[in-house]
């Protein structure tokens, strides 16, 4: 018994395994901080390389004489150089002005309830697709003096095993898009008609 005791008092005083045991605990948390730092300063490495690739297409769609699909070639095969299996999506939209971006079509009919676009109001048919928008873009590039939104999205994998330790997606997503107007190398003419839908879908001019 005299000697259980001894032995028991002898573990209590030995300190030496301390260190160990508190590295072990401080450990994980510590790889868990350092693998959230690299992949947020991988992410926003990620995010200079897509804003790079923007503006170059961005100055390639407003000088003109470049065709889409060369403008997004480019794109592509520069974000492709940065990342291995990733997936790039372009998308353009144009417009007549800045302040339309992103913009409903505007209203000149206005009936009850107010404020709102209500079938039969009559309305500025912006992109002729004789149907009312929140959105009044049309799709690609337009022409000379419109504005353009460019938008780029590139999806790639981790590079570090942060998701599979957090229960995060095994690919990360980066969208951005600039705005700019086209160069001028032609005049355009502006047409545009205001019309009403009806309920049945006919349209008619006001």
């Amino acid at each position: 018994m005299s000697k259980l005791l001894a032995l028991s008092r002898r573990l209590r005083r030995d300190d030496s395994a301390v260190t160990i045991l508190e590295f072990a605990l401080v450990a994980p948390v510590m790889l868990l901080l350092l693998l959230g730092f690299f992949d947020l300063g991988y992410r926003a490495y990620a995010s200079s390389v897509l804003q790079g690739a923007l503006h170059d297409a961005a100055r390639m769609a407003t000088v003109g004489r470049v065709p889409i699909a060369d403008i997004d070639t480019r794109v592509k095969q520069r974000l492709s150089n940065f990342a291995t299996r990733s997936t790039v999506t372009v998308a353009t939209d144009s417009y007549y002005q800045f302040s339309g971006v992103s913009q409903p079509e505007r209203i000149t009919g206005d009936t009850v309830p107010l404020n709102a676009y209500n079938p039969g109001d009559c309305f500025e048919d912006q992109n002729s697709n004789n149907q009312y928008d929140t959105d009044r873009a049309r799709g690609g590039l337009g022409g000379a003096d419109d504005i353009v939104r460019y938008r780029v999205t590139i999806t790639f994998p981790r590079v570090f095993p942060l998701g599979a330790l957090m229960g995060w997606p095994s690919t990360q997503t980066l969208t951005s898009e600039t705005v700019l107007r086209n160069q001028p190398f032609a005049g355009r003419n502006i047409q545009i008609r205001e019309i009403n839908v009806a309920t049945d879908g006919t349209v008619t001019t006001c």
